[in-house]
């Protein structure tokens, strides 16, 4: 009987008359990939890294664009619920989802309402086509603007009647509004007395601190349009936190006074 060594297959087979010594490759062995890199190549991370930094800048520029933009208190009307250099973040989707609503507090342009803070127009836009192209997207995303921005608190809506002063109060559709959660301590609601329909696709819009907040109040001379109201379209969003500085981070949620019934039934049709 043969070995059993003598039953083997041999690992690698040798051609009749070829060199013993000489093997053939195994058919499963690597080959070298002609489509790999040149050794000595060096790599490019940076294109890498510069790629993340232009998707990390477009995706905040959306962000800011539609969703959330961070604004600055300029001034101190909203005190004390907001302070003079306060930053707050501004939701701009919320409107797409509810109405605005009484007691909120919104970011708005001035155009078609009270212009800018010194009465002088805002810089007309760019004359150049494609400059004023420009000048839109960054407007639009918040980045820079030549527009007069306020911020003030919601007290009326479309068709609202809102009064001061009956027995000392604020009233919206003959609904006295409790304001001591908001109003700057010790001030009135209002030293002006008034009695305004808010028109159609407008709102009445308030500062806490009344005393010298250029408001609603102070737009209702000849000269501006609706009574010193603003249009509902040039708000940009509701503010709904404050996140500098880090001593006064908090919500911004609307006070209970605006949540009566009485309020909501007594209110007119939007």
């Amino acid at each position: 009987m043969p070995p059993a060594d003598d039953q083997r297959e041999p690992a690698v087979r040798v051609a009749p008359g070829a060199d013993p010594d000489a093997t053939v490759p195994d058919s499963e062995a690597s080959v070298p990939d002609s489509d790999a890199q040149p050794a000595g190549r060096p790599k490019r991370p940076w294109r890498q890294l510069m790629m993340v930094v232009v998707v990390a800048i477009v995706l905040m520029l959306l962000i800011k664009a539609f969703v959330v933009q961070v604004y600055r208190i300029p001034s101190s009307s909203m005190e004390d619920t907001l302070l003079t250099g306060d930053r707050v973040l501004v939701n701009k989707l919320v409107y797409h989802a509810r109405g605005i609503a009484r007691g909120d507090i919104v970011v708005f342009s001035g155009d078609g309402s009270w212009g800018t803070t010194t009465g002088a127009p805002d810089p007309s836009p760019p004359g150049n086509p494609l400059l004023r192209v420009a000048y839109d997207v960054l407007a639009d995303i918040g980045v820079y603007s030549t527009q007069t921005y306020y911020i003030k608190r919601v007290i009326g809506l479309p068709g609202d009647r809102v009064v001061c002063c009956v027995h000392g109060t604020v009233t919206v559709n003959g609904v006295p509004l409790d304001e001591k959660s908001y109003l700057f301590p010790g001030a009135k609601p209002s030293m002006r007395a008034f009695d305004v329909i808010v028109p159609s696709g407008r709102l009445w819009v308030m500062g806490d601190n009344r005393a010298i907040s250029d408001d609603s109040r102070g737009h209702m001379r000849d000269g501006f349009p609706g009574m010193g109201t603003v249009p509902e379209n040039e708000v940009c969003g509701r503010a709904f936190m404050i996140i500098w500085p880090l001593s006064q981070i908090g919500d911004l949620p609307i006070p209970a006074t605006f949540q009566q019934a009485a309020l909501h039934t007594g209110a007119p049709d939007r």
